[in-house]
């Protein structure tokens, strides 16, 4: 072992000079253990990992300069006075995979590992990158959602980010693979569960699904996000085909989709889930108590592109919206909406999730209205991704909508946002629905095509062309 860890540190040491710190992580076959070396840019006097309970995972560290044993605080370790230039250290895979409750419905030779549990790294905020070089057993697949600077040489770079959740690297003997959609290329690993299924009719579906976010602007919002599939197997209680999902932003941008993988591949197509974690890649990160809005642009949209993907039609699409518009001005009346991002019970989620749709929904309106067709909430998603995304930090709700009204001619998010945010209720959206010319006759969802926006109505839903998406793998 030391003679490698001599290798390995006269390796980093070739690096051409730059201000870079480089890391080598050395993944066992058995997984079982995982063999780090560090070279930093100048000497460190901090040095942590995320987690608090990474130390409980840490076999040995210490200063591979000086041969000295390192201790830790939890998640910091004790550096000396003068610095540390050298860091060596192994981790516990399989202890930090037993505390992991994502890998419980794991085959057991696929584990998801968090780095906050055992990358320990000098702050990101430094000037100095990072560059971390994975050397994997025979046989071991690797994906997280660092930036891939070289597949050859498993080359990452974690990537500054708002940190909203903690993402995992998927490490093991799974189905690893590549999918083309026009303007990004999505990394896939399709973990193994307790039973196999159908790899490729997953990959196709999440193909799929993800070009069905360019029917917004023809493009996808981030050009190499990473998917991870995690097979949860059949529940009792649930029967959905996809039965959770969510985007992490943390070194990189990442979705997790929690699925059956003993339901049958047509239950996936069109599984509004997967859409709405991919539409929240539209929008950079918002704040926990701004969070209505970046949740109520995703539920507005999910609705629409189904419907412009062909998987709703247009009765079905504006069914669900308002169907969920009075889910939630039935929810929490007496809190606002951002009074109802802060609470911390269930019973707010519906406002939570309709109150940002509704503002979308206005937006949405007013923006067709007043341009005649020419603009939409299409037109400024357009233009924020390509000023603002992917976005590095968390931005507060009042700095997303006032940077979208300087994408257009005059102001339109922040006066709603004004109007509805800090005001107890639901906002009140009954008048652009009767322009639209969406009502509730008993239990039947009407559309008027005599309404005043009748044509906008029908323009915000219509199907499109499909965007070809490559399911070669390749």
């Amino acid at each position: 072992m030391l003679l490698r860890t001599i290798i390995i540190i006269n390796l980093l040491l070739a690096t051409p000079a730059i201000a870079t710190h480089n890391y080598v992580v050395r993944i066992d076959s058995d997984l079982k253990r995982m063999h780090v070396t560090a070279i930093f840019a100048a000497p460190q006097n901090e040095i942590a990992a995320r987690s608090r309970n990474a130390g409980d995972f840490l076999l040995t560290a210490s200063d591979c300069d000086a041969h000295q044993p390192l201790q830790n605080d939890g998640r910091r370790l004790r550096i000396p006075a003068a610095g540390i230039r050298c860091l060596s250290y192994e981790v516990d895979m399989r202890r930090a995979a037993a505390a992991e409750r994502r890998n419980a419905t794991l085959a057991d030779n696929n584990l998801l590992l968090a780095p906050a549990v055992w990358f320990w790294r000098p702050a990101l905020e430094e000037a100095a990158p990072v560059q971390v070089r994975f050397e994997l057993g025979e046989g071991i697949e690797l994906m997280l959602p660092w930036k891939l600077l070289d597949p050859q040489l498993d080359l990452y770079q974690p990537m500054r980010s708002p940190q909203s959740s903690t993402s995992v690297a998927a490490i093991g003997r799974f189905d690893s693979r590549e999918e083309s959609i026009p303007g990004a290329t999505l990394r896939i690993a399709l973990l193994a569960g307790q039973q196999p299924y159908a790899g490729d009719g997953i990959a196709a579906w999440i193909a799929d699904t993800a070009a069905t976010i360019n029917l917004a602007y023809g493009r996808f919002p981030n050009p190499a996000p990473t998917v991870i599939v995690i097979p949860v197997g059949d529940s009792a209680r649930r029967k959905d085909a996809v039965t959770f999902g969510r985007v992490i932003r943390d070194g990189g941008e990442s979705i997790e989709l929690f699925i059956n993988e003993a339901s049958p591949l047509e239950d996936f197509a069109g599984n509004w889930t997967a859409t709405h974690e991919f539409t929240h890649l539209m929008l950079p990160y918002v704040e926990r108590k701004h969070r209505w809005i970046s949740e109520g642009f995703a539920q507005y949209y999910q609705n629409v592109l189904l419907a412009r993907s062909g998987h709703y039609s247009e009765q079905q699409a504006w069914e669900k919206i308002l169907d969920g518009l009075e889910r939630g001005r039935q929810s929490v009346p007496a809190l606002s909406p951002n009074a109802a991002a802060l609470a911390d019970t269930s019973a707010a989620r519906m406002k939570v999730y309709w109150s940002g749709a509704a503002l979308a929904l206005m937006a949405d309106l007013e923006l067709r209205r007043r341009s005649a067709g020419r603009e939409s909430l299409d037109t400024v998603l357009d233009r924020l991704q390509a000023c603002c995304l992917p976005s590095a930090h968390s931005w507060s709700g009042p700095e997303l909508l006032h940077k979208m009204d300087t994408l257009i001619s005059e102001p339109v998010f922040m006066p709603i946002y004004r109007q509805f945010a800090d005001t107890d209720g639901f906002p009140d959206v009954r008048p652009q629905l009767r322009q639209l010319g969406v009502s509730r006759n008993s239990d039947t969802v009407r559309l008027s095509q005599l309404a005043p926006l009748a044509a906008v109505r029908s323009a915000i839903t219509a199907p499109r062309l499909p965007v070809a998406s490559d399911h070669s793998g390749d």
